[in-house]
């Protein structure tokens, strides 16, 4: 899960000098706490697209905005990045469509507001899987 090495290190304080997050929001869908989530539909799409056909998914999802394959200035998907398919398939089909909702769903708010360390919040904001506003500037405030 997204924060739970921080929540391992919060249970041992002593242990723990500085932190790094990269790209991981308290929240990411959208309630009434997070106006500025993704709507739960988004997340509903993703996991009938594992259902349905998750070696398509895991084609189209990194072929399109995960690595920027979308932008007009890159080039089309390489053997490499099509061969990224076959591990991706090895994970359990439950274990893919479940982890949509723990990605999604799950509120890391309060876990943030306990890291009394220094942070820093790695986010370029071009991310099209993790909107940057909804995600760094939440993450840094804790």
């Amino acid at each position: 899960m997204r924060l739970q090495p921080v929540k391992n290190l919060l249970r041992q304080p002593a242990r723990l000098a500085a932190v790094i997050i990269s790209a991981v929001p308290p929240l990411m869908v959208k309630t009434a706490a997070n106006p500025g989530g993704l709507p739960k539909e988004v997340f509903d799409g993703l996991q009938a697209q594992i259902a349905t056909n998750r070696a398509q998914f895991y084609y189209d999802f990194p072929a399109g905005p995960f690595y920027g394959y979308n932008r007009p200035v890159c080039e089309t998907l390489s053997g490499c990045d099509l061969e990224l398919v076959a591990p991706r398939m090895m994970g359990g089909a439950k274990a893919h469509y479940d982890g949509i909702v723990a990605f999604s769903q799950t509120d890391f708010t309060e876990d943030l507001k306990k890291i009394t360390v220094p942070v820093l919040v790695m986010h370029g904001d071009d991310d099209q899987i993790v909107p940057y506003a909804d995600s760094a500037p939440l993450s840094a405030k804790g």
